[in-house]
């Protein structure tokens, strides 16, 4: 997922900020322990075939996190333009 060069209400320049791979990780970590917890509790609850693990958490797993991945990248990004975060750019000066 990528942002657009710019706002087009208020033409903030989001190439100055960096949001890298951060928000992927964290939706991954947190829909993994989520999920996880749901399927223990299922397989000791019910004890269900494998297959019904398939169909419940493949696509639990794929909604949670690419669906919630434009949502973290926008929240990052609000976050790091609330603080005045910008990505470093070397000039050579300051070695």
């Amino acid at each position: 997922m990528k942002f657009a060069d710019q706002c087009i209400a208020c033409n903030l320049d989001f190439a100055r900020f960096n949001v890298g791979d951060g928000p992927a990780a964290f939706l991954t970590m947190v829909v993994g322990a989520v999920v996880v917890a749901l399927a223990l509790w299922l397989q000791l609850s019910a004890e269900p075939p494998w297959w019904v693990h398939v169909l419940l958490w493949l696509p639990l797993i794929v909604v949670g996190v690419v669906g919630g991945l434009r949502l973290t990248k926008a929240w990052l990004l609000i976050t790091e333009y609330r603080h005045g975060a910008e990505e470093h750019r070397h000039d050579g000066t300051d070695l």
